[in-house]
């Protein structure tokens, strides 16, 4: 059943006040960037104390335990893999390749190749030598037909064989040339300036072949080296994992760059709700806080505050459609399905006004889906959706949605009432209120949209309903990390799994294409295909970019040496300790 406007009553005293801020035109606030000014690294000159354990918080929900670079799909888990498994080549502050990390590659743009060298003499955290069939490797399991992951698009199968591969036509990927042992060459069918990018094309997959060869790849998964026993090559070594709780790590002696100051890290869940206070106690030395209770943490004594604008952004995004096979169809039966809805919608949100009021100028209104932080390709000239509840409802109107019945809602263009399920996840004091203001600000240019079975959802379950296609979600509030590739394709192309709106057209596809050429190699065309593709998206509107954000990081007086931006010379092994526990 409907409720009416006059019934959407209960809201918390911070949506309240936000719907207050946004009812008055005059306040609303216009951000191009944050106000907000923070160090990314700690100074510290304090005496380091030998060794010592580092313990780290994770703060969020249970992780789900996939530990694995080829199979995880949520941060918690990519967070736990990081500290034990790198990736094969490193990168500057822009995210392009460079020779910072363990392989070199060498671009051969003529005859669209790269070459990929790794150091002899290496081994893997269990004593293993490691060569360039674990470079390989990777490569095998995620073009697979069995493959359980969501790695396989475009980027894989612009390798030259892995298409018939993945089909079932070919045992063998023929544009992959193991050299020697510590030297593969890869063939591409394009090579588009992105191939400069981290994560832009290259893979970065470094696996242990020698553990997973027996190991069926439909099986990989739910397997041993997945799940309590990973083997990595990075800092350290897994000594023990508590499901969904915590992980120990101990110092890697084999690491390439040598053994770490410190003997380990003490991993462990913590509910975000009770962060801010744990740092503040001294339990914890590194610990992810909540941009929306900056104010509360901002002049702690015992911990330093970091922060770095993120290559990420939250959005509201819309079910077009259902991923068929390898391909997201869209369903122009769908409400969601006209623009002139998702138009309405984003018109009638204040996201400049949620950004200084929720996350006190530590997120700011996004504008488009490409992040600030790709100076070259970020179009800042677009001008999004600025708050406009007047303009929302003439768009609606002139599409030919009204109110017939009177109740505050508009009806669907055959004159049926319509609820729109919203799935927003949990976490953090402002996810309730935050979820209850969008809901409010939609029903206020009269389109009725209520929280999936009436509560917000946990971490997890939320992204594994947004993969199933959960028939019940019509509209959701996401966040997407970009990585190191500003590429919209990984996440909105035709083919990608991703692409959890199932948005898909023919100019999206030749867009994207146009990113993806040959041609892109050039920086003048790859600029403006980039300027195109973003024009169309914020005119399509699959998904609204709400909030561009800083990371914001805790870390305690105790730690010595700790960056968080991007490129930093800073790595785990200068990280040292002060004093034997955090204070």
């Amino acid at each position: 059943m409907r409720n009416s406007l006059r019934k959407l009553a209960g809201l918390t005293l911070s949506a309240l006040t936000l719907g207050s801020v946004v009812a008055n035109s005059s306040l609303t606030l216009v951000s191009a960037q944050s106000n907000v000014e923070l160090e990314t690294a700690v100074k510290n000159d304090a005496e380091e104390i030998e060794g010592g354990t580092l313990r780290y918080a994770l703060v969020g929900d249970p992780f789900a335990g996939v530990l694995n670079n080829m199979l995880y799909d949520g941060n918690p888990d990519a967070t736990i893999i990081g500290f034990f498994n790198e990736g094969l080549y490193g990168y500057d502050e822009n995210f392009t390749i460079d020779d910072s990390g363990f392989a070199k590659v060498d671009f051969d743009v003529e005859n669209k190749q790269v070459t990929i060298t790794i150091p002899e003499g290496q081994k893997w955290d269990d004593g293993e030598d490691l060569t360039i069939d674990d470079v390989i490797f990777p490569y095998y399991v995620v073009g697979h037909p069995d493959y359980q992951g969501i790695r396989y698009g475009e980027d894989f199968e612009n390798v030259v064989g892995m298409k018939d591969y993945h089909e079932g036509k070919s045992e063998e990927i023929s544009g992959l040339e193991r050299v020697d042992d510590h030297t593969l060459k890869v063939t591409y069918e394009n090579f588009p300036n992105s191939m400069l990018q981290a994560g832009g094309g290259i893979s970065s997959y470094i696996e242990p072949e020698h553990v997973f060869k027996d190991i069926p790849i439909g099986e990989l998964l739910d397997s041993e080296p997945v799940r309590t026993k990973p083997v990595g090559f990075g800092p350290f070594r897994v000594t023990s994992i508590t499901p969904g709780e915590a992980v120990t790590y101990e110092a890697n002696e084999y690491y390439w760059r040598g053994r770490t100051k410190i003997d380990g890290v003490q991993l462990e869940v913590v509910n975000q709700s009770t962060a801010i206070a744990e740092m503040q106690a001294g339990n914890y030395d590194i610990a992810s806080l909540p941009a929306d209770s900056y104010d509360s943490y901002k002049d702690s004594e015992n911990f330093t505050v970091l922060g770095d604008v993120q290559n990420a952004y939250t959005y509201i995004g819309f079910k077009l459609g259902k991923l068929d096979g390898d391909e997201n169809v869209p369903d122009e039966s769908l409400v969601v399905s006209d623009k002139a809805i998702r138009q309405a919608m984003a018109y009638a949100v204040d996201n400049d006004a949620i950004g200084e009021r929720f996350y006190q100028g530590l997120r700011w209104r996004a504008n488009a889906p490409i992040t600030p932080n790709f100076k070259d390709y970020y179009n800042a000239e677009l001008p999004g959706y600025t708050y406009d509840p007047e303009k929302a409802k003439q768009i609606l109107a002139d599409a030919g949605y009204t109110d017939a019945d009177g109740d505050g809602f508009i009806e669907d263009k055959n004159g049926e009432p319509f609820t729109l399920g919203f799935a927003s996840m949990s976490g953090g004091e402002t996810a309730q209120p935050l979820a209850e203001y969008y809901m409010q600000a939609w029903a206020e240019v009269g389109i009725d949209v209520q929280l999936v079975d009436g509560q917000l959802m946990e971490f997890n379950s939320f992204y594994d309903a947004l993969k199933a296609d959960d028939p019940k979600i019509q509209v959701y509030q996401g966040a997407w990390g970009t990585g190191g590739d500003p590429n919209p394709t990984g996440l909105y192309g035709r083919t990608a799994s991703f692409n959890y709106t199932r948005w898909a057209t023919e100019e999206n596809d030749k867009l994207l294409a146009a990113i993806n050429s040959d041609d892109s190699f050039d920086d003048e065309f790859r600029k403006q295909a980039f300027n195109d593709w973003q024009a169309y998206f914020m005119e399509e509107l699959p998904a609204i970019p709400t909030l561009f954000r800083y990371s914001v990081v805790g870390v305690n007086n105790r730690v010595k040496n700790y960056d968080i931006k991007v490129g930093s010379d800073l790595t785990w092994v200068d990280v040292a300790l002060t004093a034997d526990a955090p204070y």
